[in-house]
């Protein structure tokens, strides 16, 4: 019989010091992400700061190894991610169904949620992350983090790369900072008419956000761009027509038809790009699944398989997703009993069931595919929600009949707490193939990786609760019931909670959504031209992105996409060690990326620790104008210098030791 050992060296991975570590990492990052989320509805991807805050301290350890790193970001970034679950789970308070945050239900919710997600995404791994071309920004920045800081690669190569990303790190980090200080603005927005109508420009001065669109590059950043001219171009101007009062500012008009009516049609136009996506998947899916079949098999019979093709063996992963229903089964009784709904529930539960089961694999490909799009930070989350619970709103309502206006007020609870679950499922498949591309690219086992994001959901699972609650009696959520002036906005939550009471209270205007579908039908029809006749593509899901997106995110991807294009056309032209010269780019933007993302942590402790929303505001009197100007002129000019930096160290050639 063969031996079945790897064909690469062993190394400590899935080690007890990195799972702990991972948990205390996660402790701090889903905390500040769940009080970011409830205060302005965004939160961080703790990914590449958790592969940072792994190789400071791993390193003073004997024996550690890039794989053991890159299980520490795995733990850390899906519990992380799952605080994303606090777009949907306050809308039970705010309807008035709960009071707090019921520890162990609660627990339940995320951890099944969670772990679905996670057996979800592992068929999706050969489909989506080895079989595929798709950039995954924040995967391959995060792999670049841990390779440059690993003691045994090239040390002239090494030292170089680790002083690229340390420069994008203090300069992206020092640009937000003095905009906390208010030295500088680091957003820019107008309002303006366009005839009888509106639109506006804006712009977030994001570092983090030029290094996303360097990585993802052209293709992706101009279908994004064409999302942002059909929204901001053409169909805010037209939904904005005569909607101008006489006292109400332009600004704010512009901001509630964007928020209640385009970004619908945007989220309609998603809804498309995905199923289409999801069909042209498919086969890759199915090959994906069959050749984990194949690798199960060869390896009980012997064979040797290489280590960084060992997924957990899928016999496995379709038993836990089985067994998984019965949880969500129960927690759906329990949440029905002693309601309106006891007697009438059986229906809906099972529902539900299929519901989770069937939606959940769709909605885990589509943020998996959106994620290698453009990065879990920048993915519309909150779109795959909204159609979430719009979906299972409707479901539940055809399942469940005629209601009366208890039934009603339940049934609207009982879809949230449903969406929650599979809000579970999306948030962490949004994460789980950009850490499983960061494992690829720097030889981990994705087995020993997908034991550590199904621990990751655990300790988030366990953290995410008491956080809630904490949020919940100290600030209360604004539109629930005894909420204080100080109530956290938690505005995904408010917005997913009004949807589903327009669906079960027949007011919800169908048509904006089906205008998206028309306007995502058009933008398929146009990329499959483009792609039998033509070099170009317009990738669907990303106009829709682009649609759906403020456009203060959506334009400034773009921007970076084409300094990234400009940069390696400049690197192709020069010659030399061209490839070099690429990769010290690509560690530029991993820089920029890293900074903004570590000072995010920072700075959200500091916020959470005052409970102040601007707590280092210094220069307060710097606003307007003037700030703007002083903004715009310092990103155009740090921009210039990184990039001319970046050439001048690359352009110079290793010394040979």
């Amino acid at each position: 019989m063969a031996v079945d050992t790897p064909t690469t060296p062993t190394l400590r991975e899935l080690t007890v010091r990195g799972i702990l570590l991972g948990g205390v990492i996660t402790l701090v990052f889903t905390a500040a992400n769940v009080y970011l989320g409830l205060k302005v509805g965004l939160t961080f991807a703790t990914t590449i700061p958790a592969a940072v805050i792994s190789m400071a301290i791993l390193r003073n350890f004997a024996n550690h190894s890039i794989v053991e790193n890159n299980i520490v970001q795995t733990v850390a970034s899906a519990a992380g991610t799952l605080s994303a679950i606090i777009f949907v789970l306050p809308g039970l308070v705010m309807v008035g169904w709960w009071t707090g945050f019921p520890y162990w239900i609660t627990l339940a919710v995320c951890a099944v949620g969670g772990i679905l997600g996670v057996m979800y995404s592992i068929p999706l791994r050969r489909a989506l992350v080895t079989g595929s071309d798709l950039p995954y920004p924040e995967g391959v920045a995060a792999a670049e983090v841990l390779k440059v800081g690993d003691s045994t690669g090239g040390a002239e190569d090494n030292r170089t790369g680790i002083r690229v990303i340390a420069f994008g790190s203090v300069v992206s980090a020092a640009f937000a900072l003095l905009a906390n200080l208010k030295v500088l603005a680091n957003s820019v927005a107008a309002y303006f008419r366009v005839g009888a109508g509106g639109s506006m420009f804006g712009a977030s001065l994001s570092f983090a956000l030029i290094g996303v669109g360097h990585l993802v590059g052209m293709t992706v950043g101009i279908a994004m761009l064409v999302g942002l001219v059909i929204s901001f171009g053409i169909m805010l101007p037209i939904r904005t027509n005569g909607a101008f009062g006489t006292d109400e500012p332009i600004g704010d008009v512009i901001d509630s038809v964007f928020a209640h009516d385009v970004r619908f049609i945007g989220a309609g136009a998603i809804a498309v790009g995905a199923v289409w996506t999801l069909l042209k998947i498919l086969r890759p899916i199915v090959t994906g699944i069959t050749e984990a079949l194949t690798s199960a098999r060869d390896r009980r019979q012997g064979k040797l398989v290489d280590v960084t093709q060992r997924d957990i063996p899928f016999p496995i992963v379709v038993g836990t997703v089985v067994v998984m229903l019965l949880p969500i089964a129960v927690l759906l009784w329990n949440f029905s009993r002693g309601t309106a709904l006891q007697g009438s529930a059986a229906g809906i539960i099972i529902a539900s069931l299929v519901f989770v089961f069937l939606i959940g694999l769709v909605i885990a490909a589509v943020c998996g595919y959106m994620a290698g799009l453009i990065g879990s930070s920048n993915s519309p989350i909150s779109g795959v929600g909204i159609l979430t619970v719009l979906i299972a709103a409707l479901v539940i309502k055809v399942v469940f009949g005629h209601t009366d206006d208890n039934q009603a007020t339940a049934l609207v609870a009982f879809t949230l707490f449903v969406t929650a679950v599979t809000f579970g499922v999306a948030t962490i498949s949004n994460d789980n193939l950009q850490d499983l591309k960061t494992g690829q690219l720097v030889g981990a086992t994705p087995w020993k990786q997908q034991v550590a994001l199904v621990i990751g959901v655990l300790f988030g699972s366990a953290i995410i609760p008491p956080v809630l609650d904490l949020m919940q009696r100290a600030f209360g959520f604004l539109g629930a019931p005894g909420a204080t002036e100080n109530a956290l906005a938690a505005p995904q939550a408010a917005l997913i909670s009004s949807l589903t009471k327009g669906v079960f209270g027949g007011n919800l205007d169908w048509s904006l959504i089906g205008l998206g579908a028309a306007i995502g039908v058009g933008v398929i029809i146009v990329d499959e031209i483009l792609n039998h006749t033509t070099r170009f593509a317009l990738p669907p899901l990303a106009v829709g992105m682009g649609m759906y997106l403020p456009m203060s995110l959506t334009l400034i991807i773009p921007l970076g996409a084409l300094l990234g294009f400009f940069y390696n056309k400049w690197a192709d032209r020069t010659g030399g060690n061209v490839e070099r010269k690429k990769r010290l780019g690509v560690l530029l933007a991993t820089g920029l990326i890293v900074g903004e993302s570590l000072y995010g942590v920072v700075f959200a402790g500091i916020v959470a620790g005052t409970g102040n929303d601007d707590p280092l505001a210094i220069f307060t009197a710097n606003t307007g104008t003037p700030a703007e100007v002083i903004g715009i002129v310092a990103f155009a000019a740090v921009i210039a210098l990184v990039y001319k930096w970046t050439q001048k160290i690359s352009a110079r050639e290793p010394v040979k030791s």
